[in-house]
């Protein structure tokens, strides 16, 4: 299928790296694609970012068909533009749909569509240290009905935003310390239930616990399993990991853990660094009896975000020194080295644009 491509009219003025923020501002361009029972994946195109006009009733509204990706782009010292992992993302976005009865996406088609849009809006990716363009690719229900069944009608669409660290650090790496609570009552996700899925649901249960967190100063918070509150699963919309008795430990991935693409490329760069490395489960214990001598938290938007206390309980646990440890950091530069084009990409995560 051919993409139609429909450029702006209007061209937005770009701010200056020092003044992108994060999610705040979008590019000029957009793609989108739909998807119907009779026809499958059609009207494929890019156009101008624009508000999308949507009944009422439909389906996304009342029921809660709604799924995201996170994508970053990055711009190289020699002005290249690079994709990372976008495959794998795409992928993963077209493996969790089916759980929410969605259609899966056609994924060298929204591949596709996405490169071509990151080619075309390659002037916004921002080239200031920590700095990159992310690309949110959206899967929503359109069908205008009320009663509870799937939709038969979806638009996929990706924008686009240049962003700074997610949690800057005073050197713009991002690498700033934060305190966390572990969350011992509520619940972001269950066995049997779609956690593992990029679900908007999942992020709508997050919010009340993180909100509760960051009025009592922390960042975010570390959530446990649903059913004992006794092991770690994510960090707010991040995967963890720790440092105990020198391993990096990650806890398995299940129905309730998202499987992060940062914390695949991590596992392998961990591997490639000659780090003892191994997913298992943490439990709050450890933790309390300071058996984490590192701790940080991995996703597309913040990369690596140390951990230096966990509050547990109402007492209050130093990691290690409190800073980013030297294997947080060593991962940190080793991951920020291949997409940013300083180190060789041995396995393919870069896709140019």
């Amino acid at each position: 299928m051919s993409i139609a491509v429909h450029r702006t009219a209007s061209p937005k003025t770009k701010l200056p790296d020092s003044e992108i923020g994060f999610g705040r501002i979008f590019t000029d361009h957009m793609f989108s694609m739909r998807w119907t029972t009779a026809r499958g994946w059609h009207d494929a195109k890019i156009s101008a970012h624009a508000p999308i006009t949507l009944d009422p009733a439909a389906g996304a509204f009342h029921y809660g068909q709604t799924m995201f990706e996170g994508i970053k782009a990055f711009r190289t010292r020699d002005g290249q533009v690079n994709l990372f992992a976008v495959d794998q993302h795409v992928e993963r976005m077209a493996r969790g749909a089916p759980r929410l009865v969605m259609p899966a996406l056609d994924v060298a088609l929204a591949r596709l569509g996405i490169v071509e849009l990151v080619k075309l809006d390659r002037d916004w990716v921002p080239s200031a240290p920590g700095t990159s363009l992310y690309i949110r690719p959206t899967l929503i229900a359109t069908e205008s009905f009320l009663g509870v069944r799937p939709s038969t009608e979806f638009l996929f669409f990706v924008i686009m935003t240049p962003v700074s660290p997610y949690y800057g650090g005073p050197h713009g790496d991002g690498l700033n310390p934060l305190s966390i609570r572990v969350e011992r009552k509520l619940t972001r996700a269950a066995p049997g239930g779609i956690g593992a899925t990029k679900a908007g649901a999942n992020y709508a249960a997050s919010m009340l616990a993180a909100e509760d967190a960051k009025k009592d100063g922390f960042a975010q918070v570390l959530w446990t399993d649903a059913l004992t509150h006794k092991t770690l699963e994510e960090v707010g919309t991040m995967n963890v990991f720790m440092v105990i008795e020198g391993e990096l430990v990650t806890p398995p991935l299940s129905d309730s853990i998202l499987g992060g693409i940062t914390r695949w490329a991590i596992l392998q760069l961990a591997k490639d660094l000659g780090i003892r490395a191994s997913e298992r489960t943490i439990t709050v214990e450890e933790v309390q009896k300071g058996r984490a001598t590192e701790a940080f938290g991995c996703g597309t938007a913040s990369i690596i975000a140390p951990i230096g206390e966990l509050e547990i309980d109402g007492k209050r646990v130093k990691i290690g020194s409190g800073q980013a440890g030297e294997i947080t950091r060593m991962l940190y530069d080793a991951l920020c080295a291949v997409r940013d084009g300083r180190a060789p990409d041995k396995h393919g995560w870069l896709t140019a644009c």
